[in-house]
């Protein structure tokens, strides 16, 4: 067993935890991802750090919060001074690779990795800035809408499909690549999938897992706008969820989408743990599977992210390495800005150093090896659209607290109430809770001035935006970089057969 593992860090796109069967879903079928939780290790407890993808892939990347990184939104430059764990493990001698979506916004679409094998689904520009000096107004053109719930169901290619369908392909070569060309080098690829991201469009053999009957319904009702806490309302507002009537069979056809669609990633899932043993690779790799957030599908009536409720932050996190760690569930708090340091750990196999920028997270490489403490205090921070002061929420043990501005505050006991429907912040018997709660984020966070800077961010960008627009266009979306000259059969080579043989797994001597 190698003394710095090989890693596969897999990513899902709004993948709430609790519609995975290893996260207790009695519907959803995904035997590969059930296969790897039962032979890992499964948080049970993990959250977006800022349920909407740029600013959580942000986190994850670089182990810090949007305040710190800037990355507000998903129109926010990533910043190249900002090291991520690609940087770090390039300097452990990793061979660094990313394969699909990572929302990075600004012309630095690397941010570490020496390779990229695909461009991003999403945009590069500051196009989807929001503008928290009009909270009031939507952005028809870019803004979620009831279009992925009405228009539910089959298809056999989408913009998604097509993308994912890529995406797998191209990390299957990586790992054969790697095996027949630079075996020696530790490996670390990133293979980043859209789905189950909406639209709820699912292949017909996917669909056709599930039966009408045996989609469920969610399990808290559509609760009336004029009854939601405000945070709740604004998300209603900005998905124009009013202007749409949504029957009991739109849901159960979006629920029934989204669940074939995570049939679709567990397949691709199965895919790439495939390649890894046929490459002679999986004893010697560390397979994470993470989500950058969740999606509430319907529950209280809501749909998608952007909230620090359950369905929306809780996500899925999976460490599988069996040889080290031994098979278990983790109830101890923990997010994606805890992925950097613990990536950092496994790559160093003398010790830890101080990381030369600040980060938010620990490392879980303890947890994994069975220390983990069970009070950690875990912090998110949202400052996207469908907000305009800084949303904050902080979670130690079984409860969870969100403050929002002049939101009334929430606090949630998520053991005796995990489907949130009591909130405990104005109870007398919680005060002093909520003012533990309270003082941890007021020395953490700066709501005031978070709120200027992503003000004085957003108007910048807005102006960049419109001014990009005119005249002559040069786009950052990422090229991939494939040189025909270097493929397949080349004269300018000395050998042709050696190339020929060296292109072979195994080798053909293995059979002499």
């Amino acid at each position: 067993m190698t003394a710095r593992p090989h890693i596969l860090l897999v990513v899902v796109d709004q993948l709430a935890a609790q519609f995975l069967p290893c996260y207790g879903h009695r519907v959803v079928k995904a035997p590969a991802i059930d296969r790897l939780a039962g032979e890992g290790v499964v948080f049970d407890a993990f959250y977006s750090s800022s349920p909407l993808c740029a600013p959580a892939r942000a986190t994850l990347m670089t182990g810090a919060l949007s305040s710190r990184t800037q990355v507000y939104d998903n129109a926010a430059e990533f910043r190249s001074s900002i090291p991520t764990f690609a940087h770090y493990l390039r300097l452990e001698g990793y061979r660094t690779c990313l394969s699909g979506k990572m929302h990075f916004v600004g012309p630095d679409q690397l941010h570490g990795f020496e390779e990229r094998l695909t461009t991003d689904i999403y945009p590069a520009d500051f196009g989807w800035t929001p503008d928290w000096t009009k909270p009031d107004e939507r952005i028809d053109w870019w803004y979620h809408n009831m279009t992925s719930v009405l228009q539910a169901g089959v298809a056999e290619i989408t913009n998604q499909l097509e993308y994912d369908d890529e995406v797998c392909f191209l990390a299957e070569r990586k790992l054969f690549d790697h095996a027949r060309y630079a075996s020696e080098a530790p490996l670390c690829l990133v293979v980043s999938f859209t789905h189950p991201h909406d639209p709820y469009v699912a292949r017909e053999r996917f669909w056709t897992l599930y039966r009408e009957g045996d989609i469920d319904a969610p399990s808290v009702g559509p609760v009336p706008r004029a009854q939601m806490d405000p945070a709740s309302a604004r998300l209603y507002d900005m998905s124009d969820m009013g202007r749409f009537a949504v029957s009991a069979d739109d849901v159960r056809r979006s629920r029934h989408g989204y669940y074939a669609n995570i049939s679709y990633v567990d397949s691709l899932v199965a895919r790439l743990r495939a390649a890894l043993e046929t490459c002679r690779m999986a004893d010697d790799t560390v397979i994470m599977l993470v989500s950058d957030h969740g999606d509430f599908l319907g529950e209280r009536g809501l749909w998608y992210k952007m909230s620090f409720r359950e369905p929306a932050a809780r996500a899925p996190f999976i460490a599988h390495w069996p040889k080290r760690f031994a098979p278990r569930r983790i109830a101890m708090p923990a997010t994606l800005a805890d992925i950097l340091p613990t990536l950092v750990d496994l790559a160093r196999p003398h010790g830890a150093h101080a990381l030369p920028a600040p980060v938010d997270g620990g490392s879980l490489l303890p947890a994994l090896a069975g220390d983990a403490a069970a009070d950690r205090l875990v912090f998110g921070e949202y400052l996207a659209e469908g907000v305009a002061h800084p949303m904050l929420m902080a979670r130690r043990g079984a409860h969870k607290f969100i403050a929002c501005g002049d939101d009334p505050d929430q606090l949630f006991d998520l053991a005796a109430d995990p489907l949130e429907q009591r909130n405990l912040a104005g109870d007398a018997d919680q005060a002093m809770r909520v003012a533990a709660f309270k003082a941890a984020l007021s020395a953490r966070f700066d709501p005031a001035a978070t709120r200027r800077a992503v003000i004085e961010s957003q108007q910048a960008r807005l102006a960049v935006f419109k001014a990009l627009l005119k005249g002559k266009h040069y786009p950052w979306d990422y090229q991939p970089l494939r040189l025909a000259s270097e493929q397949y059969t080349r004269n300018h080579r000395a050998d042709v057969t050696a190339t020929d043989m060296q292109s072979r797994f195994p080798p053909l001597r293995e059979r002499e």
